[in-house]
């Protein structure tokens, strides 16, 4: 049941429902009374299942349970994911009374509406009023669907914002909301679908201008980071119009610091002042400390969003004990661990011979389009096709040739390039050092020509 093979969604259903079976009922909340409706009992659920399975955090402790050596730890816990969400909606089914129907299809349907893929929905709709199964393209379409958001929110990169947890509980708390209405309703109702979906979407905007301006806080971001975070937006996948107007928010706060009361002006909802402040909370703790700016950030913010001091110590406390609990989880999707090791400091150090050869790099990585997601693939032991791997070595030789080892290496994700490239290439990248066999004399860095230095970046506003 590994990512990037075909059957792994349906086989990971059929799982689930399986599973499910042979639980016992899921456990609503205490407190609602006796007379209280499917649709009440269902909410309530949810709102705890989503603290409660770890999915508020994004890393559902569900993900340690499996065994070593099935997959990469991102996709062990992106696996997590999905079965958690699985498992979310057949006990939601099971609260609303939901008419007997294959679990298996609604929860494809339900998958592919949170992949934003609405057409695929309704097809699969009139595939269940007929009592067919689901074609294999369409399981196809999802699979491949989940499979690039794996991708792209496997890990935050060590300069940007630590994003993945929100963005996935954004994702999670609309799916909830969607299999709430499906098996309530019977059916899909399409416009409320897209309302979901871009609410969604503005969360994660939303999320985004706020940890950006936690990043900014002590000191403007570097080049690469700026580069990592816009990088970030463009992975959420958000609609054009809302993704322009977050790039724009974004570089502005890049050049100086934006209200944080004009950024969280339209926010009313309750919980979702609490998702911008717990998000905000686990961001300030995962480098293991927060910075005088950190905290008179988070005070403006509680501020801006009302939320009462007392609250606040509850949700830091909260926080805390999940964080403690379930680090070796939230690390799998930080590079805290390795940002530890080096530094930004260090990195600064290395910057003037270093990014050079990166932005050449991102360049090569820029005209082919894919080389990111084959490297990744690669890296993560997932199996390419004849033809990718012979388009994958001819752009790395291009690229290895020009780039030395240390700038990939210290590159955003550059152990997961090591890796590819230990097994694609025929030659060896290490440093002589590190290498069991005499090496050739090192070429002078003078020699080979370097590349630009940093773009500038022009002022917004």
């Amino acid at each position: 049941m590994h990512l990037g093979k075909a059957g792994w969604l349906s086989s990971l259903f059929e799982e689930s429902v399986a599973l499910h079976t042979r639980e016992p009922g899921p456990v609503v909340p205490p407190g609602l009374p006796e007379s209280s409706s499917g649709r009440a009992r269902a909410r309530a659920y949810l709102r705890r299942m989503l603290r409660a399975s770890g999915l508020l955090y994004g890393t559902p402790a569900e993900g340690a349970s499996e065994s070593p050596g099935t997959g990469a730890p991102e996709e062990l816990l992106f696996r997590a994911v999905v079965r958690t969400l699985a498992r979310t909606a057949l006990d939601i089914a099971q609260l609303v009374g939901a008419a007997p129907g294959s679990r298996r299809e609604q929860l494809l349907l339900l998958f592919a509406v949170l992949t934003g893929q609405l057409d695929e929905a309704c097809l699969i709709e009139e595939k269940l009023r007929q009592g067919h199964e689901a074609p294999r393209k369409l399981w196809g379409r999802v699979e491949d669907a989940l499979e690039r958001r794996a991708l792209s929110l496997s890990g935050d990169p060590a300069y940007g914002l630590v994003l993945h947890n929100g963005a996935l509980y954004a994702d999670a708390h609309m799916f909830g909301r969607q299999a709430l209405d499906y098996f309530a309703r019977g059916g899909l109702n399409r416009d409320m679908a897209r309302r979901r979906i871009d609410f969604a979407a503005r969360q994660k905007a939303l999320l985004v201008e706020v940890l950006t301006g936690l990043a900014c806080v002590d000191r403007q971001p570097t080049f690469s980071a700026r580069r990592a975070i816009l990088r970030q937006v463009e992975d959420l996948g958000l609609p054009d119009a809302l993704e322009g107007e977050l790039r724009a928010a974004v570089r502005q706060s890049f050049e100086r610091r934006r209200s944080l009361s004009a950024a969280v002006k339209d926010v009313r909802s309750v919980d979702l002042r609490r998702f911008i402040l717990e998000q905000t909370l686990l961001a300030s703790l995962v480098d293991g400390r927060r910075t005088r700016g950190e905290r008179a950030f988070i005070e403006q913010l509680t501020q801006a969003l009302r939320v009462p001091e007392s609250t606040v110590h509850q949700l830091e406390l909260e926080v805390a004990e999940f964080y403690a609990k379930n680090r070796s989880l939230v690390d799998v999707f930080t590079v805290s661990s390795a940002a530890n090791l080096m530094g930004e400091e260090l990195v600064s150090g290395m910057r003037e011979t270093v990014e050079r050869n990166f932005h050449r790099l991102m360049q090569e990585v820029r005209e082919t389009g894919e080389l990111y997601h084959l490297l990744t693939k690669a890296a993560r032991g997932q199996k390419l096709t004849a033809d990718e791997r012979q388009r994958m070595r001819a752009q790395l030789i291009d690229v290895a040739k020009a780039i030395p080892a240390l700038a990939i290496f210290a590159a955003p994700g550059g152990l997961l390039l090591l890796v590819a490239l230990a097994k694609v290439l025929h030659f060896n990248l290490l440093p002589s050092a590190f290498q069991d066999e005499p090496a050739l004399e090192p070429v002078n860095p003078e020699e080979e020509g370097t590349g630009g230095d940093e773009p500038p970046v022009r002022k917004v506003g």
